[in-house]
């Protein structure tokens, strides 16, 4: 599975995006992560294990605390997937209105 697979596949879960969104603009210690969630701290870390198993986000210790932040390569993956969709889309729309151009004619 590539790595782009595997981002898109633990975003496919509803807390898994809740907790990359609520890391979007900071790195959290994991219990600041599991405030206000509706699971049970072992499904956060359970959400946490796969979203760094699919590189999203990267863990440290900082003391005793275990502290998540957004890893720049599993989402560099998802934008290099959707970079490469939008251009594919483009060219497709550039032979369609060229050829309707032509038609035109």
């Amino acid at each position: 599975m590539s790595a782009c697979e595997k981002a898109f596949n633990a975003l496919g879960d509803p807390t898994r995006r809740l907790i990359f969104e609520k890391l979007r603009d900071r790195p959290l210690a994991v219990v600041d992560i599991a405030d206000g969630l509706s699971v049970s701290r072992p499904a956060v870390s359970q959400h946490l294990k796969v979203l760094r198993e699919a590189k999203l986000i990267t863990m440290y210790q900082k003391g005793t605390r275990s502290i998540c932040q957004v890893d720049r390569e599993g989402v560099l993956a998802m934008r290099n997937y959707l970079d490469n969709f939008w251009n594919e889309a483009l060219a497709a729309f550039k032979l369609i209105a060229e050829q309707t151009e032509k038609d035109h004619e």
